[in-house]
C-alpha cells in the first residue's frame, strides 16, 4: 500500500556543487551528508542527492516531483535568481492550483506547486 510522497532523489553529476546549490536554494543543511548521498528534510519529506549522470530535460521521460510552496511567483523567481533555468513556466490548472518547473543546475526537473486546497493539517 502507498503511504504518499517520502522522498524524491535527484541524480547529479558532482555532488559537492548540487549539495552547495541545494543548501542555498532551501537554506538549510542536509542531515545526512556522505559522498555517495546527501540528504535533506524539506517540510517532512526528502530530498536526496546521489551522484549519477545527471537529469533529463526531457518532459516526456520520467516524472516530476512537485514541491508545494505558499507562494509560486515568489519561488520561481527565487529558483532563477539561483542558476535554476525554466523548464514550464506558470500555469493555472484550475481551482486556484498553480504549477512551474524549473531546471536545477544538473538538469534535474524541479517543480513547484501553489495549491489552496490542500494542506497537511
Amino acid at each position: 500500500m502507498l503511504l504518499g510522497l517520502r522522498t524524491i532523489v535527484y541524480y547529479v553529476t558532482d555532488i559537492e556543487e548540487a549539495k552547495n546549490w541545494y543548501t542555498k536554494v532551501l537554506g538549510i543543511k542536509p542531515y545526512y551528508d556522505t559522498p555517495y548521498y546527501v540528504g535533506y528534510n524539506v517540510g517532512g519529506y526528502e530530498l536526496g542527492l546521489h551522484p549519477g549522470k545527471g537529469g533529463s530535460s526531457e518532459k516526456e521521460t520520467g516524472s516530476v516531483a512537485y514541491w508545494g510552496v505558499s507562494n509560486i511567483e515568489i519561488a520561481f523567481k527565487h529558483l532563477i535568481l539561483m542558476g535554476a533555468t525554466p523548464h514550464s513556466e506558470i500555469q493555472d490548472v484550475g481551482e486556484n492550483i498553480q504549477v512551474a518547473a524549473v531546471l536545477d543546475p544538473f538538469g534535474n526537473i524541479l517543480g513547484i506547486i501553489e495549491n489552496p486546497n490542500f494542506s497537511l493539517s
